[in-house]
């Protein structure tokens, strides 16, 4: 059955960050997920996981200053070096947290610069933070982000990501497979999977067109994740979505999943 995991950056926000874990523990989750915990010392975070019994199923590289616009930095040849220099830090709280696995967000296309020099830069830096991570027995991952809500966005749909991990190469480089932002891009979320899931390292979901919980939108993501059980994937789904009221209340679409996995909790 789907193994979930709650997405801390837009779930259980009733409550400040750290708290979050035990909320997440409460309502029946065995793993979280973040966009980015760097403002948290990476031990507090720890500790909370072992608190609860939580694991981690992935984060991203540090962004840049997500509150003055930066959605990553790997395709803007201006701050290659600090994209470079973020790559300990994020290995550094992989480890601490037992993540195997991070996200390289690609970023926003910087103004005045060539496409050409703007992929160069994004694969440069691909195979940068790709060969760091092999290292240290680590996933990168590439996702596809829509450019409805993330205007500028440099890798848009499946098939470019697919394609510049297919250019590189890197045994570790894979794909998280986030089923609203295909929908929003017009690419089917199931047949995506079904194409591509040996490619795939990731999963998360939302509906659309409000990215609110599943089964408050137009998303058959009760057929998508049969498919995924059926398919044999065995990671975790991220729930990264907006809830229409308060987590809680929107937590009633998991609760038929959770009661059928051995445990109660979603175990495989």
């Amino acid at each position: 059955m789907p193994r979930f995991s709650a997405n801390l950056t837009l779930l259980f926000t009733e409550v400040p960050f750290l708290d979050r874990f035990a909320a997440a523990a409460a309502a029946g989750f065995r793993a979280v997920e973040f966009v980015s915990p760097y403002a948290h010392p990476a031990e507090a975070i720890a500790a909370r996981l072992r608190a609860h019994d939580l694991e981690v199923s992935v984060f991203n590289l540090p962004p840049g200053d997500w509150e003055h616009g930066d959605r990553g930095l790997a395709c803007d040849p201006r701050r290659a070096a600090e994209l470079r220099d973020s790559i300990p830090l994020a290995i550094a709280y992989a480890r601490a947290l037992r993540c195997p696995r991070v996200h390289c967000m690609a970023g926003i296309r910087p103004a005045g610069v060539h496409l050409h020099e703007i992929e160069a830069t994004y694969r440069a830096s691909l195979r940068l933070a790709a060969d760091a991570l092999a290292r240290e027995e680590l996933e990168l991952l590439v996702e596809a982000i829509n450019d409805r809500d993330m205007p500028g966005y440099h890798v848009t749909t499946a098939r470019q990501a697919l394609e510049v991990i297919g250019a590189i190469g890197s045994p570790n480089l894979r794909f998280q497979l986030d089923a609203y932002h295909l929908h929003v891009m017009g690419e089917p979320p199931l047949e995506t999977l079904e194409r591509n899931l040996g490619q795939v390292g990731h999963v998360q979901i939302a509906d659309a067109p409000g990215r609110h919980e599943p089964g408050t939108g137009e998303i058959d993501l009760a057929g998508f994740l049969r498919r995924l059980d059926a398919l044999g994937y065995r990671g975790w789904v991220g729930c990264e979505y907006r809830p229409a009221t308060t987590t809680e209340a929107g937590l009633g679409w998991m609760r038929p999943w959770m009661e059928r996995a051995p445990g109660g909790r979603g175990e495989a």
